[in-house]
């Protein structure tokens, strides 16, 4: 018998399966975002004892980022979302006119980890995939020359749920800079950063972490923050030595001007409650949950589910369309009854995304399924 516990989140009344998105948070992490605010005004907001306090606090952030993710926690700069991470590696890395960087998918990929490199105007090379999202390590290790800068690769994707080989592509990266979108794997599966082998990792805490809005995480090694120059600064992030600018340690040469304490103070909270539940057994759990979909959802007339078959091989993300409906009335019409997934796209094709996590149960994936055969 699987353990509910829907009671410990807001907004559970719904059947609520888009966490790929933006997840629920727990109670207990509301609780704590309202204490701060309390205790923050209490000691006055420019004061000696609320600097120590949200230094505290911010700290706490960090360290249980690191556990998370098996890192430093002067390595984890605190950001506002994913995208934030991204652009910070690619405003921040110094590109010659001859340089090329690899990705993989082009529009396969999300407009995130995407866009940004595209808009630096050096040569961009996309590997193929195939309908899943995956790439041949070859391709890869035959695209990398002595004039690349960086790889910049997906951990899980967000329309296929697919797991991309990120180790292995650590391997063959070697000395290459190495950048992974982690939006769609921390919180609902294990990442190591130093197995994975790379050198920045962005993330936001209101996807899988379960944590507010506004709050992202940017991985960056010791050893590769000087590859960085630092896309923003100011009193926080570098001091003036001699007359000339000097940016600070890391964290801070990164943390320009930081002020979302109350979301962090969330997302630690949040984080804090997955690590209790335990992220291997998350994984376990989601695992279950996107296995009960798929084969309700496969029995439907006129289904066609996309990703992986191999649950080892993708997140908890189902993505299907049923004959004859259109993605987005279906999601449209499914929302006017309390279940919340999403439309989404894998390249050209429109498709439905339902995303459960721990929250969720194994009867709520009966009743969405049993709710759409009734449409």
């Amino acid at each position: 018998m699987e353990r509910d516990i829907s009671a410990d989140f807001a907004g559970s009344d719904k059947i609520y399966v888009n966490n790929a998105s933006v997840s629920l948070m727990p109670v207990c992490s509301i609780d704590a975002m309202r204490e701060f605010l309390v205790s923050y005004c209490s000691l006055g907001p420019d004061s000696a004892e609320s600097d120590e306090f949200v230094r505290e606090k911010l700290q706490n952030a960090r360290r249980v980022i690191a556990e998370i993710i098996s890192c430093q926690p002067d390595e984890v700069v605190l950001t506002q979302s994913t995208t934030d991470g991204v652009n910070m590696v690619a405003n921040g890395l110094r590109f010659g006119t001859d340089s090329n960087m690899v990705i993989r998918g082009m529009s396969h990929e999300h407009h995130s980890n995407l866009y940004p490199w595209l808009r630096l105007g050096t040569s961009v090379k996309s590997m193929q995939v195939d309908e899943d999202g995956f790439f041949k390590t070859d391709d890869l290790r035959s695209r990398i020359d002595k004039n690349t800068k960086l790889v910049a690769l997906s951990h899980a994707l967000y329309n296929t749920g697919a797991i991309l080989p990120v180790g292995e592509a650590g391997k063959i990266c070697g000395e290459v800079p190495f950048f992974v979108d982690c939006a769609q794997s921390v919180g609902c599966m294990e990442v190591d950063a130093s197995r994975i082998g790379c050198d920045f990792m962005s993330f936001n805490g209101s996807k899988w972490l379960c944590g507010p809005m506004g709050t992202g995480l940017f991985y960056c090694s010791r050893k590769s923050s000087e590859l960085l120059e630092p896309s923003a600064v100011g009193g926080e992030s570098a001091i003036l030595h001699d007359a000339r600018l000097v940016f600070k340690e890391m964290p801070a040469r990164f943390q320009t001007g930081f002020r979302n304490y109350v979301g962090m103070v969330g997302m630690e909270s949040s984080a804090r409650y997955l690590l209790k539940f335990g992220i291997a057994n998350i994984r376990e759990k989601n695992r279950r949950l996107a296995g009960v979909l798929r084969d309700e959802i496969s029995r439907i007339p006129g289904s066609v589910l996309y990703g992986p078959d191999d649950p080892d091989r993708r997140t908890s993300i189902v993505s299907f369309n049923i004959a004859g409906m259109d993605p987005q009335k279906l999601v449209d019409r499914l929302q006017g009854q309390g279940i919340v997934l999403a439309a989404r796209e894998i390249v050209d094709t429109k498709i439905v995304r339902a995303s459960p996590h721990l929250f969720n149960t194994e009867a709520e994936m009966v009743r969405i399924t049993d709710a759409i055969k009734r449409l």
